[in-house]
């Protein structure tokens, strides 16, 4: 598995960092991508980074996740770079997993990739016209869409990204890497 996370300028840091974070202790591939012409980010935080690479060098079909982390400025960023959605939406339709988290769902649901689904994001991004179900809970999968509601459900967020993409043993290992403990369901359990 490969994954593709986007970073523009104003991306909420642990939304980005926490999620790459987590899937490098899972032992999966992730590449962070600015949608600018150069590699450096700046979080909204003030966070200064590199990234792995720039989109406009980067063969968007290598990969079969795609992670959009939210902040509102970070999330206002992707949603203007065109090549972005067009490339978000062929993922999507193309049946591969789908992630955004925070403010950044809003950017599938104002391209129609919501409705009829369950999601979750920043209550105040949720829009009845997107024709989904919203649910106020940390974390949603719903097919190849998984969605997060904010910055205090990254780690929830990045578990369901496990959950799909690596094995049981994997997500317990990296549970226990960073001393995650969570309120298991009676069918987790």
């Amino acid at each position: 598995m490969k994954c593709a996370i986007y970073l523009a300028d104003g991306f909420e840091t642990c939304e980005g960092l926490i999620t790459v974070d987590m899937l490098r202790r899972a032992n999966v591939e992730v590449v962070t991508i600015s949608i600018k012409d150069n590699n450096f980010v700046r979080s909204s935080h003030g966070i200064e980074m590199l990234t792995d690479d720039i989109f406009m060098e980067t063969d968007l079909e290598d990969f079969d996740v795609l992670i959009l982390p939210g902040g509102k400025k970070g999330t206002d960023n992707l949603e203007q770079f065109d090549d972005l959605r067009e490339a978000v939406k062929a993922h999507f339709e193309a049946g591969k997993l789908t992630c955004a988290i925070c403010a950044a769902p809003s950017i599938l649901g104002h391209m129609g990739l919501l409705k009829d689904r369950k999601y979750t994001c920043f209550p105040t991004f949720e829009d009845p016209s997107y024709e989904g179900e919203y649910q106020q809970v940390p974390a949603v999968r719903d097919g190849n869409l998984i969605t997060g509601r904010g910055m205090g459900a990254t780690i929830e967020f990045a578990r369901e990204i496990i959950k799909v993409i690596c094995d049981e043993e994997t997500l317990r290992k990296v549970e226990y890497g960073i001393q995650y403990e969570h309120m298991l369901c009676d069918d987790e359990q």
